[in-house]
């Protein structure tokens, strides 16, 4: 988990994480509208909507948005229909990335992401290839200077979390997808702020790899990040202590 800690702080540092609000509604309302389409417009009867939902909450989207997305899906106002892909990926050095996809034209997608790896010096890689080095858990962060690991860790696990890590600036609680809603919100009901919650693929285990081969693969991923098609990256690049990123 620390390597998805110290990769999360890196991207805050370095302004990815919440830059370009707009770009962030776009992606969070095409999986409330394929979620509404795939399994209709009530997030209590489903559950995959009812995370996109709270992501769109926890993105401070307005509920006009939200509701037209979901509109969107059921067919009840006009919309796109979206396809999901999912990519599996070498990344410079050998770093894998798992690369998930909502796009409305599948070959222009396609074409856009090998150029990003061409010019980023990934490689596409055959199914399963990596996928299998990933498991999708819930993650909630919150500032190792403005609370106590000990504080947190005992709020979490009495909430059912399965793990707290703490890189020394962030404070990770780790769930399964099925109880990420409840323990954030135990942990909100005890006043515990956080800074980001998502339900994400996270490698069971981590690589490092030299200097030039982590900041070809940060400044891919941040590339691939900012494709309006391109949902997520997951990556089991472990962030090295000390690292700089060097522009």
């Amino acid at each position: 988990m620390s390597g998805h800690s110290k990769w999360a702080s890196i991207k805050h540092k370095k302004g990815a994480a919440d830059a370009k609000r707009g770009k962030i509604f776009t992606k969070i309302i095409k999986e409330i509208s394929v979620a509404a389409r795939m399994g209709g417009g009530d997030p209590e009867a489903n559950s995959r909507l009812r995370s996109a939902v709270l992501k769109a909450k926890l993105a401070n989207m307005p509920k006009d948005n939200i509701e037209r997305a979901i509109k969107k899906g059921t067919g009840e106002m006009e919309g796109v229909e979206y396809t999901e892909m999912t990519y599996e990926v070498y990344a410079p050095g050998g770093a894998a990335l798992l690369i998930d996809i909502l796009t409305d034209n599948k070959n222009r997608t396609a074409a856009e992401l090998r150029h990003l790896l061409s010019r980023g010096g990934g490689n596409l890689g055959e199914s399963g290839c990596v996928s299998y080095l990933f498991k999708r858990k819930g993650i909630i962060a919150y500032s190792a200077v403005e609370y106590s690991e000990d504080d947190i860790f005992a709020a979490a696990l009495e909430a059912g979390a399965d793990d707290v890590t703490n890189d020394g600036e962030n404070i990770e609680v780790v769930t399964t997808p099925e109880d990420f809603e409840s323990v954030l919100e135990a942990l909100k009901s005890k006043n515990f702020e956080h800074i980001n919650a998502d339900v994400v693929m996270v490698a069971d285990s981590s690589i490092t790899l030299d200097h030039d081969s982590t900041r070809k693969t940060i400044k891919l991923i941040e590339n691939l990040e900012d494709h309006d098609d391109i949902q997520s990256v997951a990556t089991n690049l472990e962030i090295p202590d000390g690292f700089k990123f060097d522009e």
